[in-house]
């Protein structure tokens, strides 16, 4: 019997996805044995500012990779949202799920739209990416840090601390509160963060037998969208908390990359798009990349990473 292990955050959305991971495990490899190691995250246990001033999404995954690199554990399952763009040398995503509805969901108990809520509406959200996005629309709202798991987030919202909170929808979908989206904020409103709705698995690259398990699970076409989205931050050598956001489509052998990097007070944001075939891949990033820092977005970038 085959026995795998798999390091994960303790979170509800993130045991969710280790379970879902587990399920199918047990699905493709039915005499596979599997253990969930629960981990608390530094960027679980810091939850008194934004996660720029914490140190950016990173700190979801280190102690996760550092499990695989003891050996502690074979695989660990990550929101590809929280995943920096470089990894440890001997580690790789070796498998990514199909991907949930990537977009930012509108919660509100008040109001149906972003475009609904009044002047000085107080709006919570930790993303920069969000926040950019969110205030370039309309700069009279009040953004305000919102930390804490999906479960906390909502209750602050009840609790009347904000008008309207931002949330990714595949997280609320996967625990069931798909009934408390208001509203599901167009892409073209709200790009959406880099690998947002896809969960992959973290593993050794030196483990071919842990690697030879995974394959039945991976999902080839969002994987080709993520690995789009990630070239993206990639050749910006963007942090995950900068307000840069990428989302990638496709349809029959074609793939569209749209980016946009920016300030998080929403007064400059830079926007490229490119499509080609999915053997173009690495031409259809290297023509956003180029579009985004004809534009100015290598000083965008280059300004916040100094602050």
């Amino acid at each position: 019997m085959s026995r795998i292990r798999i390091a994960t955050r303790e979170s509800q959305l993130a045991l969710w996805q280790a379970n879902e991971v587990s399920r199918l495990l047990s699905l493709h490899h039915p005499d596979i044995e599997v253990e969930i190691i629960g981990m608390t995250t530094e960027g679980d246990r810091f939850l008194q500012a934004s996660l720029a001033a914490a140190g950016g999404k990173g700190l979801f995954v280190k102690e996760l990779e550092q499990c695989l690199l003891d050996n502690n554990a074979d695989i660990a399952v990550h929101s590809m949202k929280d995943v920096p763009y470089q990894l440890p040398a001997s580690l790789e995503i070796h498998a990514i799920l199909e991907r949930e509805d990537p977009r930012d969901a509108f919660v509100s108990n008040q109001y149906k739209t972003l475009d609904a809520l009044p002047d000085n509406a107080i709006v919570g959200t930790s993303s920069t990416r969000r926040e950019c996005q969110i205030r370039a629309l309309r700069s009279d709202l009040d953004i305000q840090p919102l930390r804490g798991n999906v479960n906390t987030r909502l209750k602050k919202l009840d609790d009347g601390q904000y008008d309207a909170i931002i949330l990714a929808s595949a997280g609320l979908k996967r625990l069931g509160f798909e009934d408390r989206i208001a509203d599901l904020i167009d892409t073209d409103t709200s790009l959406p963060a880099i690998g947002q709705g896809a969960i992959g698995i973290e593993c050794r690259d030196s483990d071919t037998a842990t690697r030879e398990i995974l394959a039945p699970l991976h999902h080839e076409a969002t994987s080709l969208c993520v690995i789009a989205e990630r070239g993206v931050s990639t050749a910006l050598s963007a942090n995950c908390h900068l307000p840069i956001a990428a989302h990638a489509t496709q349809s029959a052998n074609s793939l569209t990359l749209n980016a946009l990097v920016g300030l998080p007070d929403g007064s400059k944001i830079v926007r490229a798009s490119a499509t080609g075939t999915h053997d173009e891949i690495a031409q259809v990033i290297q023509k956003v990349v180029n579009e985004l820092m004809q534009q100015g977005a290598n000083e965008l970038v280059d300004s916040l990473r100094e602050e």
